[in-house]
């Protein structure tokens, strides 16, 4: 099976990583098909490269133009959702316009048995159950109040619990909005949602390497 994979390049790096393709494995035919940039090189390398936020690529065939398409103001949306905390942004360029970072405390397991374990159980999910909640308040301030509505979602952290804070009646329509990539983020921090805004407006490029 021919190995691929996939990398995540920002705007400003997207032209520097089209003439590094084109270094290692000869100057490629661009094409632009079913809305992607795509690139075959002489020596069976091929690139796919998509607009962040599931938008479509229409342009000419040039990888500036592509960086000038991914560079485009989006109303986009980032929500990090883990039990040891929360990050939420929205804005339409490299900086978010409206965030908030929060905690909340949520005990680990136990080896504990029987009742004590019950107990420890019940507790941790009441935490994580408002740890949610939380979340979700913020969540719909920044991405539905202040910064008025996003036309796209990137989301990341623990898959279930990004999925509790959505099921919040406040939040409805938001996960129609979801979009690649899923961003697998530790403990949201401000350092970690600083990336995870750059990778949610990177432009995701699936690479298939030569056949050896």
């Amino acid at each position: 099976m021919t190995p691929t994979r996939t990398v995540l390049v920002p705007p400003a790096r997207l032209v520097r990583w089209f003439d590094n393709f084109s270094t290692r494995h000869g100057s490629p035919e661009l094409q632009v098909r079913e809305g992607r940039l795509v690139a075959h090189a002489p020596d069976g390398a091929r690139a796919e490269a998509a607009l962040p936020f599931h938008q479509v690529y229409d342009g000419p065939p040039t990888a500036e133009d592509l960086r000038r398409a991914a560079d485009a103001e989006v109303r986009w949306g980032v929500l990090l959702v883990r039990k040891g905390g929360f990050a939420v942004a929205a804005g339409t360029a490299d900086r978010p316009l409206v965030s908030k970072v929060g905690q909340r405390h949520v005990q680990g397991r136990t080896k504990a048995g029987g009742q004590s374990q019950q107990r420890f159980a019940r507790r941790r999910d009441n935490q994580a159950r408002s740890a949610y909640e939380a979340a979700a308040d913020h969540a719909h301030r920044v991405l539905l109040t202040e910064f008025g509505k996003v036309e796209a979602l990137v989301c990341g952290g623990d898959r279930g619990a990004v999925d509790a804070v959505l099921a919040d009646p406040r939040l409805r329509g938001l996960a129609e909005l979801r979009t690649e990539p899923w961003l697998a983020v530790p403990d949201p921090r401000r350092q970690v949602l600083d990336q995870a805004i750059a990778d949610a407006r990177s432009v995701s490029i699936e690479v298939t390497d030569p056949n050896d």
